[in-house]
């Protein structure tokens, strides 16, 4: 899933906000009005959205994720609120979004952008409508018209915001149908208090670990030496110690190759506290982490880069062996000194350092089954999420809100001078909500069920206690006899429920900012989001369609994204700049002997899938393989048997090409290269002969396997620390910096790399 907020403002990239998450939606943050917070109302009824507002009236209403217009009105001129003057806009847009957050994990949802400017007031402003698109440009029927399926694209302007009542402000919201949010929060540990290791692959965001009480935390893990090194890693010397106090909730995350780390003990209350005041920061973990996972995961480094990412493996196919050995090899001091034993570490044993009470921390195995490792595709509900439904609502059936009851679900404590009618009091209910940030952070994690205001079949039951003798309008009867019916009157103008075709009666409500806010961490790319990456001109010219190399590879690029953190927008951004030159935009994954253009447009064989062999035998080969004993004898590359060449081309989405590389990828992986790895293989002659060398089997399925292929750039990305140069920002200078390393000898197309990033980041970036 790409998506980004309904307003785009030029973020602060400044060293100054250098530890920012996500400095636009820090912005859009502040476009949130107090008379519009969700989910309450200010006259205690359901408010299922959100009232923002930029610092300018300029600043375009975009279309948050791919998705088609459900339904929409346009109005040529403002509409009376209800003072004598045109003062309120009923033009609205509504959009339906289906796109994936995981393999098979496909999740649709709605979102709705309210109060739109009226056509007269962009002359107004000076802004043209021929701004907008085409069927935004002309009004519709007073009650609006189905979108018939009209394809919009994240960013499209969807137009200005307008004003309800005199306030400028646009209402923003985000729903699902009941039938699409079990379907996709079914597989997710939401609400559940008791959460299990996540066992599926959906798996994005922050980590976050739970470990129960009373767990042995050590100064330093066993084995370490003098040195403080185990296997060559450094561990920096802790404390040793016990959890004593309770659980302990832990989240991580990495930032421009930084790892976050913050830690929360749970008392017997449940109350969480914080230990990290900020969090504890690792520098340049990330870019070390090749290295770190070569060292200390030396049977497969690329499950241990897992291991240290995610605290498990998330490959199909992983090499490390689970569980631990039962024979104690050490002891390890506790809290008071007694020891404790220490099991043979496992093939898996990662050790996190983690804060284990004010001012100390020590390291943990956080591979053990003992502690459950969620992220944020789970939803764990101590990241604040909880679903309001009718077992829990402070809402009664007419939709009002009950303070009292409010007060209960959100754990609200502190003790407070209450008046008896304070349950049933609009004043005291909005000081209660807008006057604590702490409780209105709170209902931002709520995912409500309710009725959508936008259906005037719900009219009466929602409204009807207005009318009654000590409602709003009842107490008006003398004055304002009408007061009621024309308050319907005025709703009608805004409802337009009839023309989205949708028909439940209730719906699944999101605090919109924070559902984008979370989703913006997955980075998984769907199907027509990919689509758009590469231009389909890339693929005509040769006779080809881009769907049947970017299908071919999206859940391969989507995995290796994942696994090597490349899923944010700048990295990805670089990544499709450089595979555009390297796989000349995924269609040349093995090294060609002719020109790339003929070699596409005639299915030369030598970009072919090899089905097992290296080109070496099949007579109608015979010029491609000739191409390839250029290759031949290059000990820099660890040629050194005859045939290498052919059989080490360069093969995978970076052109992986060399004995000595493929050497390196297959001990990565864990795969058997026939031995210990002996640097002497490519070094030293005996008799006028290298050293056998390493066995490979296979290579061609470095090019044939649709993963390989691709995991074979990520590797190149971690090994190499590509992200360290792609993290300073999508800029030529960025750019130019990662071709440099990706490929330093092609002095010819940093250019073109450099273009193509740009047209990535044009789709995946703000």
């Amino acid at each position: 899933m790409i998506i980004s907020p309904p307003f785009l403002p030029a973020a602060d990239t400044t060293s100054n906000n250098a530890n920012a998450l996500d400095p636009m939606m820090d912005l859009v943050d502040q476009y949130e009005l107090a008379h519009g917070i969700y989910p309450i109302a200010f006259d205690r009824r359901w408010h299922t959205g959100s009232h923002l507002m930029p610092s300018t009236q300029n600043e375009r209403v975009r279309a948050i994720a791919d998705g088609e217009v459900i339904a929409y009105r346009v109005c040529q001129k403002a509409i009376d609120g209800g003072s004598g003057t045109p003062d309120s806009n009923a033009g609205f847009v509504l959009l339906k979004h289906t796109t994936e957050t995981g393999d098979g994990r496909s999740i649709t949802f709605y979102s709705l952008y309210m109060h739109l400017l009226e056509l007269d007031g962009y002359l107004d402003l000076g802004v043209q409508v021929n701004s907008l698109p085409e069927y935004l440009r002309a009004p519709t029927p007073d009650d609006g018209q189905s979108g018939g399926g009209k394809k919009v694209y994240r960013k499209d302007v969807l137009g200005l915001p307008g004003r309800c009542h005199g306030q400028m402000h646009i209402h923003f919201e985000i729903f699902m149908l009941p039938a699409d949010f079990n379907a996709y929060f079914g597989g997710t540990q939401l609400d559940n208090k008791g959460p299990e290791t996540a066992t599926g692959k959906d798996y994005w965001g922050h980590t976050y670990y739970i470990i129960p009480a009373d767990q042995t935390f050590l100064a330093k893990p066993p084995g370490t030496d003098n040195q403080n090194k185990l296997h060559g890693v450094l561990f920096q010397p802790l404390q040793s110690g016990t959890n004593q106090g309770g659980a302990l909730h832990v989240e991580s995350y990495f930032h421009k190759g930084t790892k976050c780390t913050s830690t929360w003990q749970v008392g017997s209350d449940g109350v969480r506290t914080l230990l990290t005041p900020q969090p504890v920061r690792e520098g340049d973990y990330e870019y070390d982490m090749f290295a770190r996972a070569t060292k200390l995961y030396n049977d497969c480094p690329s499950d241990g880069y897992e291991l240290l990412r995610f605290g498990r493996i998330l490959a199909d196919q992983p090499v490390l062996a689970n569980g631990t050995a039962d024979t104690p090899t050490g002891v390890a001091p506790g809290v008071s000194g007694n020891p404790h034993p220490i099991s043979a570490p496992s093939p898996r044993t990662t050790w996190m350092r983690v804060t284990i009470s004010q001012g100390q921390e020590g390291y943990i195995d956080v591979n053990a089954d003992s502690i459950i490792k969620l992220s944020d595709a789970d939803f764990p509900f101590f990241t604040g999420w909880q679903k309001i439904s009718e077992g829990n609502t402070p809402f009664s059936d007419d939709g009002m809100c009950d303070v009292d009851q409010l007060r209960k679900i959100v754990d609200d404590v502190a003790p407070q001078t209450t008046d008896p009618n304070e349950s049933v009091d609009e004043d005291a209910l909005s000081s209660y909500v807008r006057g604590r940030a702490a409780i209105r952070e709170k209902l931002r994690g709520f995912i409500c069920e309710a009725p959508t205001e936008w259906d005037s079949a719900h009219n009466d039951a929602r409204y009807a206690k207005l009318d009654e003798p000590d409602g709003f309008y009842g107490k008006q009867k003398s004055t304002n006899p009408n007061g009621y019916s024309d308050f319907l009157e005025l709703l009608k103008k805004f409802q337009f429920w009839d023309k989205t075709g949708l028909r439940e009666d209730k719906l699944w409500f999101f605090h919109p900012l924070k559902f984008i806010r979370h989703f913006r961490k997955c980075g998984w790319l769907s199907q027509g989001e990919l689509a758009q990456i590469y231009p389909e001109s890339n693929y005509t010219h040769v006779g080809k369609t881009g769907a049947e190399y970017k299908d071919r590879y999206r859940l391969s690029i989507n995995k290796v994204f994942r696994k090597y953190g490349l899923n944010n927008e700048v990295r990805m951004s670089h990544f499709f700049g450089q595979s555009a030159v390297e796989s000349y935009y995924m269609m040349v994954v093995r090294e060609s002997s002719v020109a790339i253009g003929h070699a596409i447009s005639t299915n030369h064989i030598s970009i072919m899938p090899e089905s097992g062999g290296y080109l070496r035998s099949p007579p109608a080969a015979a010029a491609a393989v000739a191409y390839f004993h250029m290759y031949e004898n290059n000990v820099a590359l660890g040629n050194t048997d005859p045939g290498d060449g052919v059989k080490f081309r360069g093969r995978g989405f970076k052109q992986l090409t060399g004995r000595y590389n493929y050497s390196q990828y297959w001990m990565f992986r864990g795969w058997s290269v026939g031995g210990p790895f002996n640097h002497q293989w490519f070094q030293h002659m005996v008799n006028g002969h290298y050293l056998p060398g390493p066995v490979i089997d296979h290579p061609e399925s470095v090019g044939d396997d649709a993963f390989n292929c691709v995991d074979t750039g990520g590797f190149f990305w971690a090994r190499y620390t590509v992200a360290r140069a792609a993290d300073s920002g999508v800029n030529q200078a960025a750019s130019n910096a990662v071709a440099s390393i990706v490929n330093h000898y092609d002095h010819q197309s940093p250019p073109l790399r450099w273009q193509e990033a740009q047209n990535a980041f044009k789709v995946l970036g703000e």
